[in-house]
């Protein structure tokens, strides 16, 4: 009974933040270690002194030999950004010159470098509060990274388009399993290709380059060259598609110094051109607009009672720990509390029915092949306990290290650990491990049981919550990049792409049940999969058009146009309504359908001279977001209707 009220306790004890969750799991663990050893009244002045030894070894691990700080860990975060952003320009490179029979293969890494370049950059996000003690300096640094991220992203769908006889859909890069585009066009050596592929090397050689080393006459010429496409300078005669590839070149380049000068600092100016300072005073003039909003925050209001998630946790996790040790205890007398750690492992970090079931499965996947493995080691290495006790730290290092890539393999080394240790402890048996197995199974089946009998959150309901989310974010950034592009105040557009960014990664994680490999229903897998690749191409549209409306104080050469405003009507008509009817399927919402963007609005040209193609841009981006935020409609039953008149 104190077993059942602790864990509830320690459940509940999550809504008071970070303190309440590592007292209630510190709480949980050191009562589990006790059951795990036998301990008695007798023996727990040996016992606090192992966990004070631990404790001790494991702070000056912590802090003396890998001290950690946030800063540290912020600046090993901005090391990696630019190795995946050198990793993504590699693939690209590789696309470039890929065959028929490579170009699937190459797309398919095109999509996990994007994907792991967008990560890596909410995880330098995630961090920027704890890491800088300046709010300008964070803002400027999450400027940047976004600059880069939408650089690289932009420049991978252009280079699409040159492989293909028309423009790539940006769906191609963020659904997976999309082939490439019709009428692709195999890889040629003329000029303007070799040239492509030399500053593509050359810019992941300038991404990759120390701080200390980014100097000289070389690499100075090179940035230059980069830079200059933006300006039109230099561009080699070639097809269309092939010189946007270029611009995309030197707008990637523009980004590259962005970032190297908010991680590195000033750099040296005597061989910049003209096309190079420009591109600093642009920088120097983001930077200097730079301002952090006091906004007052509305505070949304927050569920109370059985509603509250940590109350509802605690709740199905005391019924499901109940059964767990009834069932643990028919099993084994002595071993029981192996399901009660079970069922508490997949409540932990999970929101819904159907994310329990498959951390469940996990587990018990990683334990079955963990005893094969741990009876196979202790018939090896069983009378050599020294072997045994280096293989102990090896699948420590092991368990830790895989626990954010595989939970299955987290606890195939756990389970196989526990083998060797009992071996360790000379209390080994073939009957102890299978007994694991079962009350792991047993476990899971109880933690499944409570989450659907107890207050259950469906799949469906989690993700339909988070979809909503998703959509109410993303009507914000449409809304507030196109007023500003249009002459108004848009807000802090990037603070608002950050959170579109990260309401996106809450619904990617929510449907993994969904679209796991033993999902039965594959076609409601593949429409999951479709409706977020769509949501990803739609917010790569709104990070861009933020990042472009963000230009518009600090550039005068780039000109408001009010039409924008009107043009943007329908897209954020069709998010709400898309919201409304995922929340009440009967809501009488309906979607708008009618002419492109581009040809609702008047004849005429923004005065952009030398950003001549920002007006393209924008209607591109407005047009292919709103093409997406309709082909949204179809998989999730919403009808449509012509469109009506606007002010």
């Amino acid at each position: 009974m104190f077993f059942v009220v602790l864990i509830f306790c320690a459940v509940y004890g999550r809504r008071f933040g970070d303190r309440g969750t590592a007292l209630g799991l510190i709480g949980f663990q050191v009562y589990f270690l006790s059951l795990f050893v036998g301990a008695t009244a007798s023996v727990l002045p040996e016992l606090y002194g192992v966990i004070c030894v631990a404790f001790a070894c494991s702070a000056a691990a912590r802090f003396v030999l890998l001290p950690q700080t946030p800063a540290g860990t912020l600046d090993r975060l901005r090391r990696a950004f630019r190795a995946r952003l050198a990793q993504l320009l590699a693939t690209q490179a590789e696309l470039l010159d890929a065959g028929p029979e490579e170009a699937e293969k190459v797309l398919a890494d095109l999509r996990t470098g994007t994907a792991r370049l967008h990560e890596t950059a909410l995880l330098i996000q995630g961090r920027l509060e704890d890491g800088t003690s300046d709010p300008a300096v964070a803002r400027l640094l999450q400027r940047r990274v976004a600059d880069a991220e939408i650089a690289a992203e932009r420049l991978g769908l252009l280079l699409l388009t040159a492989r293909s006889a028309q423009r790539t859909d940006t769906l191609t890069l963020h659904l997976p399993g999309a082939p490439l585009p019709a009428g692709g066009e195999l890889p040629v050596r003329d000029e303007a290709t070799v040239a492509l592929r030399r500053d593509l090397q050359a810019l992941r050689l300038l991404m990759l380059r120390p701080a200390g080393e980014a100097s000289g006459t070389a690499l100075a010429q090179v940035r230059n060259r980069l830079l200059g496409y933006r300006e039109e300078e230099n561009l080699p005669p070639a097809a269309p598609a092939v010189q946007d590839v270029f611009r995309g070149l030197g707008e990637a380049a523009r980004a590259a110094l962005g970032l190297r000068l908010a991680l590195d600092g000033p750099q040296d100016e005597s061989d910049d051109t003209p096309a190079t300072a420009r591109s600093r005073e642009e920088l120097d003039a983001e930077d200097t607009a730079i301002e952090i909003s006091e906004g007052s925050e509305t505070e949304e209001p927050r569920p109370t009672g059985l509603k509250r998630p940590t109350t509802r946790a605690a709740v199905q996790v005391a019924v499901g720990s109940s059964l767990a040790i009834v069932g643990g205890e028919l099993l084994s007398a002595q071993r029981w509390y192996w399901a009660v750690l079970t069922c508490w492992i997949v409540f932990l970090n999970t929101a819904s029915t159907g994310e329990i079931l498959v951390k469940g499965y996990r587990r018990l996947l990683g334990t079955v092949l963990g005893v094969v493995a741990g009876i196979g080691l202790a018939a090896l290495v069983g009378h050599h306990t020294w072997t045994a006790f280096a293989l102990v730290l090896l699948f420590i290092f092991a368990m830790f290290y895989t626990a954010p890539l595989s939970y299955t393999l987290m606890s195939f080394f756990v389970t196989a650990m526990l083998g060797l240790l009992y071996t360790l402890l000379n209390t080994y048996s073939l009957s102890v491990l299978v007994l694991r197995i079962e009350e792991t199974a047993l476990g899971a089946a109880c933690g499944v049981i409570a989450a659907a009998v107890v207050l259950p959150v469906h799949t469906d309901r989690r993700t339909n919550e988070l979809l909503v989310a998703v959509l109410d974010r993303l009507a914000d950034v449409t809304r507030g990049a196109v007023d500003q592009l249009s002459g108004g105040a848009g807000g802090d557009l990037v603070e608002q792409a950050r959170e579109l960014d990260q309401a996106l990664a809450d619904l990617r994680a929510a449907t993994q049940p969904l679209t796991h490999p033993i999902t039965p229903l594959r076609s409601r897998r593949n429409t999951v999969r479709y409706v977020v690749a769509l949501l990803e191409t739609c917010a790569y549209h709104g990070r861009s058009l933020a990042a472009t409306a963000e230009l518009l104080p600090t550039h005068p050469s780039i000109a408001a146009d009010p039409r924008l405003r009107g043009a943007c009507g329908r897209i954020v008509h069709n998010i709400e309504a898309i919201a409304a009817h995922v929340t009440d399927p009967k809501s009488p919402a309906r979607i708008e359908t009618g002419s492109s963007i581009a040809s609702m609005l008047e004849p005429g040209t923004l005065r952009t001279p030398r950003y001549g193609r920002v007006t393209d841009r924008v209607l591109r981006h407005l047009q292919r977001l709103d093409e997406a935020v309709s082909g949204l409609a179809r998989p999730l039953g919403l009808a449509g209707g012509p469109a009506q008149p606007r002010k």
